[in-house]
């Protein structure tokens, strides 16, 4: 089946409920990169330096990373609708909350905060959409990534036009479209059956003791340190106007969704994931570290670029991490994004502090050379996270006959992802 088929079942053709979640997913991604080209702007604000305002991202995803271990345990007590009301309210207050701050470090924490929430929300919406879905985990999924790619692009571009202003604005700006999603999922989303088993704290702990998993876990933490040096670094070095930074990273976030959505898929089926993810952490490096030693201009056009190679790498992962053990979907998924939102939160910290010890150019080697050690896991460890063949090819496809070869535990309604 297509699921771009408008008729019963396909992308377009969804229950409102669905649309609801998703909506809401979109803006919980758009604040990822929301802050980006607001960054100087925050710092001129606040009268902070680079690496106080990087903090904004290491406090975000390190409480992120830490919610990976409770998301699954609230949200298999709870339900699914719940949980995503209970993270929907934290990013509401405490996004409204940072607009506030009159320090950075209120900010900081504030941010911490919106982290929380938007774990619970974002690691649970794809099991919802799914659940709740007409036509089965194709299309679900398909609309799941387009929301996240959408969501990427779109939150450096609502930074840049309400940050224009002051950088005060995109903060109100998110609470209040979260707001919206709120309402919309309280009106249109009925609760779902909740999961036979509960997940306890330390399942997704345990589940890391699969070579597999494990492995891929290390290659992503490796991969998420260059891809946030990317994120929360690179718009210091660009030194642009909000609106000029959140041109190019919109334009980032748009290669970063096609290249997630429609050319990952195609690259693996042709080419296997290993060799897909191989070769576009080592392409990755090498863009970075143009970025860091070329001309403004090969600046700009590397971070651009980057995007392409980074929504590879994310739709590669999310399969093998999901795939690669044979742990529940939901417990997999938080032990492989317990380890590498670790990196998220790293990045943006040591980033600007090796630029003050050292200059402006180490970052993107340190970067480069993550990207590297990142490919290095996946060679070293080829055979741990080698996926059945079929099924590695029926999921590059998004075929049903992925679903077919599941392990027998992993349902749909288990579902569970984090911004890939």
């Amino acid at each position: 089946m297509d699921p771009f088929d408008a008729g019963a079942g396909g992308l377009l053709k969804q229950p409102k409920s669905v649309w609801a979640t998703a909506g809401a997913s979109v803006v919980a991604f758009m604040g990822i990169g929301l802050v980006d080209p607001i960054l100087p702007s925050i710092a001129q604000g606040l009268d902070a330096t680079a690496s106080q305002v990087s903090l904004l991202f290491t406090s975000y995803f390190l409480i992120t990373a830490v919610a990976m271990l409770v998301t699954g345990f609230v949200s298999s007590r709870i339900g699914g609708r719940r949980t995503l009301l209970l993270g929907l309210a934290f990013v509401v207050v405490f996004a409204g909350l940072a607009g506030t701050s009159g320090s950075v470090g209120e900010l900081v924490g504030f941010r911490a905060g919106w982290g929380l929430g938007n774990a619970l929300f974002v690691s649970t919406a794809l099991a919802v959409i799914v659940g709740a879905a007409a036509g089965g985990s194709a299309a679900a999924i398909l609309l799941y990534e387009s929301a996240l790619g959408l969501g990427m692009a779109c939150g450096p571009l609502l930074g840049a036009l309400l940050g224009d202003a002051s950088w005060r604005y995109p903060f109100f700006g998110t609470a209040f479209l979260m707001a919206v999603g709120f309402l919309c999922i309280a009106v249109f989303l009925k609760e779902q059956p909740k999961p036979a088993r509960k997940t306890s704290l330390l399942d997704p702990v345990k589940a890391l003791g699969h070579g597999g998993l494990a492995s891929a876990a290390a290659s992503a933490f490796f991969y998420n340190y260059t891809f946030f040096t990317v994120l929360a670094f690179t718009p210091f070095v660009l030194n642009m106007s909000p609106y000029r930074s959140g041109a190019v990273f919109f334009a980032w976030g748009v290669l970063l969704a096609v290249f997630s959505v429609i050319v990952a898929p195609r690259l693996q089926k042709r080419f296997g994931s290993l060799k897909v993810l191989g070769g576009s952490l080592v392409v990755l490096a090498a863009d970075v570290l143009v970025l860091g030693y070329g001309s403004h201009t090969a600046a700009v056009v590397c971070t651009i670029l980057s995007g392409a190679f980074i929504g590879v790498n994310n739709t590669v992962y999310t399969e093998l991490a999901l795939g690669v053990s044979d742990a529940p979907r939901p417990v997999a998924s938080a032990g492989y994004n317990f380890v590498r939102w670790f990196a998220a939160a790293a990045a943006p910290f040591f980033a600007p502090k090796i630029e003050e010890w050292t200059d402006v150019h180490i970052p993107f080697v340190v970067a480069a050379l993550t990207a590297v050690a990142g490919a290095a896991v996946v060679v070293v460890r080829r055979k741990a996270l080698t996926l059945p063949q079929a099924l590695d090819s029926a999921r590059a496809g998004r075929t049903p006959a992925a679903e077919e070869l599941e392990p027998k535990h992993a349902t749909e309604d288990s579902v569970t992802v984090f911004a890939n």
